[in-house]
């Protein structure tokens, strides 16, 4: 997942409101959003590569998410981060108990952050600054880097996010999330990766041959605590390859 911006707003009629892009090569083998057999509580998508998964809801208000930290000089990993999802929706350890074991093992996975909720909590983890963050409300964004680095497709998408809060209808978000637009080369960061590939990065829907976002991910959830989530896939140059809602 590399593009998430989402609204904590605790006492409103939509607490939790998620637009999310998953950005991968499109080689990886995956599975869209589902209720998983083993775990029927679970409602995410699924990497077949290593089995996690990037965004997903289980049980009592609990959801979660992940971003990868992009640092092409960081040594590869002994585990998947995708594994750090998936065990927080399968499980029923406290957020508090499971951010103390992740703080501990963040050392086996590549750079990440990690956003971890509950009806009545979200926590935000930064691997590589920071110490886990119980959010207050507002209105954030995770790409590649820290909470709220100011990356263009951060800042587009969050603008985004505001103009819909008053109608956080799924449609209205999965919109947002398919703006193919690149920053100009000036407002682009530098992360080591080399100015083409920047700029192929700094749109909030990325499309190319190989690598681009996989899927787009809405989530409204309700102050009764029912959940609308709606996930759309893509495979090369961005064309459509199907639509799953989910109510729970």
């Amino acid at each position: 997942m590399c593009l998430i911006v989402f609204a904590w707003r605790p006492g409103h009629a939509q607490p939790l409101i998620v637009a999310a892009n998953r950005d991968e090569f499109y080689a990886r083998p995956s599975l869209p959003l589902a209720q998983w057999p083993e775990a029927p509580h679970v409602h995410a998508g699924r990497d077949l590569e290593a089995g996690g998964t990037w965004l997903g809801i289980g049980t009592n208000g609990r959801f979660a998410a992940l971003t990868n930290i992009r640092d092409p000089h960081q040594p590869p990993a002994r585990k998947s981060r995708g594994e750090l999802v998936a065990r927080f929706l399968t499980g029923d350890a406290s957020i508090d108990d499971y951010l103390s074991d992740v703080v501990g093992r963040a050392p086996e996975y590549a750079g990440f952050n990690l956003l971890l909720g509950n009806a009545h909590e979200l926590w935000h983890f930064n691997a590589r600054t920071s110490e886990p963050v119980m959010l207050e409300p507002g209105v954030y964004g995770l790409s590649n880097a820290g909470l709220d680095t100011p990356w263009p497709k951060l800042l587009k998408a969050k603008a985004a996010l505001h103009a819909v809060l008053d109608d956080p209808q799924p449609e209205r978000l999965l919109e947002l999330l398919g703006d193919a637009q690149t920053a100009p080369f000036a407002e682009l960061p530098d992360t080591g990766v080399g100015l083409a590939t920047e700029s192929l990065l700094s749109s909030v829907f990325i499309a190319s041959q190989s690598y681009g976002t996989r899927a787009s991910t809405a989530l409204v959830v309700q102050a009764d605590g029912t959940r609308r989530m709606v996930e759309r896939s893509f495979g090369p140059y961005g064309g459509h390859l199907g639509e799953v809602e989910i109510n729970a």
